[in-house]
Order: structure tokens, then C-alpha cells, then sequence
């Protein structure tokens, strides 16, 4: 099925990680959440890994190295290097080196993930607007990034000089619950200066370029937590996704996903990269996943029958998907999802 398309998810009768050959894992709300492993992540990536899958580690977080990333992977339980993780701060590298002179002056707002990650593309960070630097680079810089690191973007903005952004991701989990991300700190110096960022990170083609050139991946499964990241940056790349629920997503958002946002597999979580995928199935006005029918009636989805939980959250995308069309799904479906207990 297209993912243009896609009016339901996706079956496989082969387990996800011998149906492709390496997945592309988001970091934050699908292998951890702050300083902890996600239930079941790290014996499913082992699984995963043993049977031959190459796993890559795909963040728009550009706080930390992909050495630091690779090191606290390791901590966890998951065995990583520093190649096996691509970072936005790496793809906003590339994007400014392409269009910067060499040993270029860059003004950094945020952590020393992007300021290795420039270094490595031959530009120079500086930290104030009066080093005259030619661009200005911003990434997520951790909940003590100090106020004045944005004034002086909006300063060197306001001279002239371009503006890159790593990723705007609003949101970032962690371990105490839902922060504000990159994207809540873009909008500050957005607000201030009226200037709009080239940005890199997921869903954006700079980052499917880096990760592609980074894993070589021929048969690649993105796997994220994130629709409007994760999930669209599948769809732009063409490549098939898998959502899993341990992030910010919950079974709302997903029935209301627009056509960019729907993945190809839903899961609980990483668990479902070493088994199949039920298929869901159109019966008449109906849609059928394991035991559960669900449908749109009137203003609402209704949802009858008994099983897995998560095939009745299956059958209802199929309902609210085929509904929507190319739209979002603006029926109610507090009820339905009520009844999973999601």
C-alpha cells in the first residue's frame, strides 16, 4: 500500500526485523526516556540485533555527541558505537557547509553535540553575535540553556545573517513527563526577529539525506514515537514506519492522523520489531483486526467485539483513516478508545 494511500495499517506475515534490514530508531520516547530505558527496549533491540538487523539511532536531539549518545546506549544495556548514531546537529551541519565558506563562523546556540558535529564540517562556533559570525546555528541546548544565548541569535539575525535550526520539535519527553524542546526555543528568536530558520532535523530531507549516506540502508523501517517527525519523516522519505505508544503519541492523535502522519505498523512498543503484524481488514461498512470491529456510526467510531488491545486500535485506524480520506478524522472517539483503556 502507498503511503499516500494508506486508509489503514499495514500486516506482515514476516516479523519486522527480517522484513528489513536495518531500522532507524528514535531515541527519546522509544529506546529511553531521560536517563532510563523504555520497558522492553533494550531485550527487543538484542533480539533484533541477533537476528541480523542493523540498527541505527536516529535523533533530533542535538544536545549530546553521537559518542556521549553511543556511550549512554551502552550504559542502558545497548550495545552502540558512535557511527551507529545521526543526529540533526549532524544534518544541519551538512546542510550549512554546503552553503558556507570553509572555516565559516558560526554562532552556536545550544549544546556541544552541534558544536562537534560543525567542527566536523570545517566551521568554527563562537558564542557571541560580536565574533562576526556569518550564520547562526540553533539546537536543543538542555533545560538550563541560559536566556542571553538567545539574545545573541537575535542580535546576529538582526545584522543579516542566516539563521539554521537543528529540528523543531515542540516537545521532548523525559523522564518526569513532556518538556518543552527545540522547536518552544526557535519560536523565541522567531518572535524577536521575525526571521524563519532553514531547519534539518525530521521530517525534513536533510535528515533522511544524512541518515541515508550515514547507514547505507536498503530496505530501512523508520521506528519513532513522534507523528509530525518520526512518522512524516517516513512518509517524505518513502520508506515504511513503525509508531510505537511509549512516547508523546497516544491512541487520539493517531486516529486523527492526517496521510503523512499514519504509519505503516502500530505497536506497543519495541517489542514489535521482532514479530509479525496483524493485517486489518475491510467487512462490509466495518473494519476487522484480531477480534474487534470498528466503524464509523453517526458522529463517532464505535468499536465491538473483545481481544488484543492493540488490534482494536488497528481496526480503529482503519475506520478513522478510510473516513478521513486525505484529512483528519473529526468524529469522536473518546468511547472507542475508552474501551481499549488507551
Amino acid at each position: 500500500m502507498s503511503q499516500v494511500s494508506r486508509t489503514r495499517p499495514s500486516g506482515s506475515s514476516t516479523a519486522l526485523n527480517e522484513a528489513y534490514d536495518t531500522a532507524l530508531l528514535d531515541l527519546d520516547g522509544v529506546v529511553y526516556a531521560g536517563g532510563h530505558a523504555i520497558v522492553h527496549a533494550v531485550d527487543s533491540l538484542a533480539a533484533a540485533r541477533d537476528g541480523g538487523m542493523h540498527l541505527a539511532y536516529v535523533t533530533n536531539n542535538a544536545l549530546r555527541t553521537p559518542a556521549a549518545v553511543a556511550g549512554h546506549l551502552t550504559e542502558l544495556g545497548v550495545p552502540a558505537e558512535p557511527a551507529d548514531v545521526i543526529t540533526s546537529a549532524q544534518a544541519v551541519a551538512r546542510l550549512m557547509a554546503d552553503q558556507l565558506p570553509a572555516d565559516a563562523r558560526v554562532l552556536v546556540v545550544g549544546g556541544e553535540g552541534l558544536r562537534v558535529a560543525l567542527r566536523e564540517r570545517g566551521l568554527v562556533p563562537v558564542e557571541s553575535a560580536d565574533d562576526e559570525p556569518v550564520a547562526v546555528a540553533q539546537g536543543y541546548g538542555g533545560p538550563d540553556m541560559a536566556w542571553g544565548r538567545f539574545a545573541e541569535a537575535a542580535y546576529a539575525i538582526a545584522r543579516g545573517v542566516p539563521w539554521f535550526a537543528s529540528n523543531t520539535d515542540l516537545t521532548i519527553p523525559s523522564a518526569r513527563g513532556i518538556a518543552p524542546g527545540n522547536g518552544a526555543a526557535v519560536e523565541v528568536v522567531r518572535i524577536a526577529t521575525g526571521a524563519e530558520p532553514q531547519v534539518a532535523g525530521k521530517p525534513l530531507p536533510p535528515m533522511h539525506r544524512e541518515t541515508v549516506l550515514r547507514t547505507g540502508a536498503e530496505r530501512p523501517l523508520v521506528v519513532g514515537d513522534r507523528l509530525d517527525t518520526d512518522i512524516e519523516g517516513a512518509f517524505n522519505g518513502g520508506v515504511d514506519s513503525l509508531l510505537v505508544l511509549t512516547g508523546v503519541t497516544d491512541a487520539a492523535q493517531l486516529l486523527a492522523a492526517v496521510p503523512k502522519h499514519r504509519p505503516t505498523y502500530v505497536d506497543a512498543d519495541l517489542r514489535g520489531l521482532l514479530t509479525g503484524q496483524p493485517g486489518v481488514a475491510q467487512s462490509g461498512e466495518g473494519f476487522v483486526c484480531g477480534g474487534w470491529t470498528a466503524s464509523a456510526r453517526g458522529d463517532e467510531l464505535v468499536l465491538e467485539g473483545d481481544g488484543d488491545v492493540l488490534d482494536g486500535l488497528r481496526a480503529l485506524c482503519g475506520a478513522a483513516w478510510s473516513y478521513a480520506g486525505d484529512g483528519s478524522c473529526g468524529l469522536d472517539t473518546g468511547k472507542a478508545v475508552a474501551r481499549l483503556g488507551l
